[in-house]
């Protein structure tokens, strides 16, 4: 008998239920995230998403549309041209030499589409929409990086050697003392009339990409280049990206752009999307960062909003900086060069567009290059926390009282109210089937709201212990009452009668406290129909719990019993519902002062 009872508490002590519960809500959210464009590559990431203190996000094409295109082309005399045939054919051969042969793309014949480069090599190479001349070789090449800041190309035409130079419009005009005006001819240039003209472009929203040659093959910082012409590219703002960045920001998200474009392009995109909405908000170049210490970083890292012409290297220290202040980290990348980033964040996002390595090294792809999909990532996972926790409010509830059943029981005249193969089926209610109930619970808006949860942050808060213990200790008390009390015991005929209503008092009380543990409103039902699998699994339990009961099966031990017998367990197992719309609404008008955002819930 000792031994029995031992079994027993140990068998309703274990949440052996747990363990397979994260699995199933891990893995049923993440077939759920693929719809939305959303690709888990490692489960804890789901849940890390949603504890997001920072997110560090790209610009093109996760807040813009990543369809780049070549808007004008303005000359060193301020002149802009919409079309190459309105230029003159000198200065027209001298601008298509230098945007094709200093160009990553190529045209594949077979299916008629533009091949390898960058979304900016592509925009260029669609707006000259000429073939490259056979005639004109290509010696030698050096591709674009982060670093430089421009690429070069070296060509042999006519047997004379030229060098083309192609990047950002503060390096490559730095190195430039005249340029080539509409007619070919090359005149003096006037850098700091160009910049403020470009800065102008680029305070639009434009990204401006600068063209240069030198007849020598001297390096680029010789200053022997001329300037060829700088390129305006357009990339329209995603019609959804300012709903996404609100979103995220109303999760108590610090969303910091880090972008390869222009401090004034950076802004001015920043301001339309919502990531800059005060003046205080601190927008930073590479070199600005660089010329900071981590304690300066850290001072204004809460205001620091973008960081514009930004390095690999710049993405690596941020993320540093960030989790020595003790935030949960997110990552976006898509480069080779931002994989080093991708693994040192908390939570790391691969665009969809990006490269291989940068997939292999993020937990989570974002398939649609969208920040409206990491909102969502970041719903999901705050989904997958609150239905671990309804599932904990649950599941312990009903070990507490089961547990000190089990041991006050003998103290008072009860041994063994239930018996193994009851318990074994309660343990089946409150484990496997509540795990699978609970883990189909929607993603709820309402979740974006809250406060991120802190790190340091226990899996059980106030509102749960306040929840698991009343619920326990009711569920105990109603027992005790319902085994001791003997008007309860005049009603029952035999002794077999009285334990199997005692069996069934116990399992419905778990199935309508089930009820009260998904929701934190006073209305229980609510959107109860968006989770059909806790429908139909309360419903499985009620149907097996009932033929257990009238079937006959000797098994469980138990006698058929009334239907008056059966109201009264019903009447008491169901006051647990009341009994917990108290609770609530008790500590709804505790909390009544307090924002919805700081109150606890699970």
């Amino acid at each position: 008998e000792a031994m029995t009872l031992s079994v027993s508490v140990l068998v309703m002590s274990v949440p052996e239920g747990l363990p397979m519960m994260i699995t199933l809500v891990l893995s049923t959210n993440s077939k759920k995230m693929l719809k939305d464009n959303v690709l888990v590559r490692k489960m804890v990431g789901i849940e890390t998403a949603g504890s997001l203190n920072v997110l560090f996000t790209d610009k093109t094409g996760t807040l813009t549309k990543g369809k780049m295109e070549v808007i004008s082309i303005i000359d060193g005399s301020l002149n802009e041209y919409m079309t190459l045939s309105s230029i003159s054919s000198k200065y027209q051969t001298i601008l298509i030499d230098s945007l094709l042969y200093n160009n990553e793309c190529t045209y594949d014949n077979t299916t008629k589409h533009i091949i390898g480069g960058n979304v900016t090599d592509k925009a260029i190479f669609s707006f000259i929409s000429k073939p490259k001349d056979l005639n004109i070789r290509v010696i030698d090449k050096l591709p674009f990086n982060s670093k430089n800041k421009y690429s070069t190309s070296i060509i042999e035409k006519e047997g004379k050697k030229i060098k083309l130079i192609k990047g950002a419009p503060e390096k490559i005009i730095h190195y430039c003392s005249d340029y080539i005006d509409k007619q070919g001819n090359k005149k003096v240039l006037d850098k700091d009339k160009l910049l403020a003209f470009i800065n102008s472009k680029t305070a639009e929203g434009k990204r401006a990409v600068a063209v240069s040659i030198s007849q020598s093959i001297y390096p680029v910082e010789s200053r022997r280049s001329t300037l060829v012409g700088i390129l305006l590219i357009k990339d329209d703002i995603r019609p959804e990206a300012k709903d996404g960045v609100s979103l995220i920001k109303s999760a108590g998200i610090k969303i910091i752009m880090v972008t390869g474009d222009s401090k004034s392009t950076a802004n001015s995109i920043a301001k339309e999307v919502g990531i800059i909405d005060n003046p205080n908000d601190i927008i930073l170049s590479s070199k600005e960062l660089e010329a900071l210490n981590d304690t300066e970083l850290k001072k204004i890292f809460p205001n620091l909003k973008v960081v514009a012409r930004a390095l690999p290297e710049d993405k690596k220290r941020l993320v540093n900086i960030s989790k020595e202040l003790n935030y949960v980290t997110g990552m976006t990348g898509d480069g080779v060069n931002d994989s080093i980033a991708l693994k040192k964040a908390d939570v790391s996002f691969a665009i969809g567009s990006g490269t291989e390595v940068a997939k292999e090294a993020s937990d989570i792809v974002i398939l649609d290059d969208n920040i409206i999909s990491i909102s969502k990532a970041v719903l999901y996972g705050r989904t997958i926390f609150k239905n671990i926790r309804k599932f904990i409010i649950f599941q312990l509830a009903v070990n507490i009282s089961a547990i000190m059943l089990a041991l006050i029981g003998p103290f008072i005249g009860i041994p063994s109210p239930i018996t193994v193969i009851q318990m074994l089926w309660i343990n089946m209610v409150m484990d496997s089937l509540a795990g699978l109930a609970f883990s189909y619970e929607v993603p709820r808006l309402e979740y974006m709201k809250e406060m991120p949860k802190k790190k340091e942050e226990n899996i059980i808060n106030k509102y749960m212990f306040n929840e698991i213990i009343l619920s326990g200790l009711y569920t105990l008390i109603i027992s005790i009452i319902f085994l001791k009390l003997p008007i309860i015991k005049n009603i029952f005929e035999t002794n077999k009668e009285m334990m199997t209503a005692f069996f069934s008092l116990f399992i419905f009380f778990a199935v309508f406290n089930a009820f009260n543990a998904r929701t934190h409103r006073l209305n229980i039902f609510a959107k109860l129909n968006e989770n059909k699998v806790f429908i139909l699994i309360i419903i499985f339990i009620i149907i097996v719990q009932i033929s257990i009961v009238y079937s006959g099966i000797n098994i469980f031990d138990t006698e058929p019993i009334s239907l008056k017998e059966m109201s009264l367990v019903l009447l008491l197992s169901s006051s647990i519902i009341p009994m917990d719309f108290i609770r609530k609404l008790i500590l709804k008008k505790i909390n009544s002062n307090i924002s919805p955002c700081q109150r606890e819930v699970f």
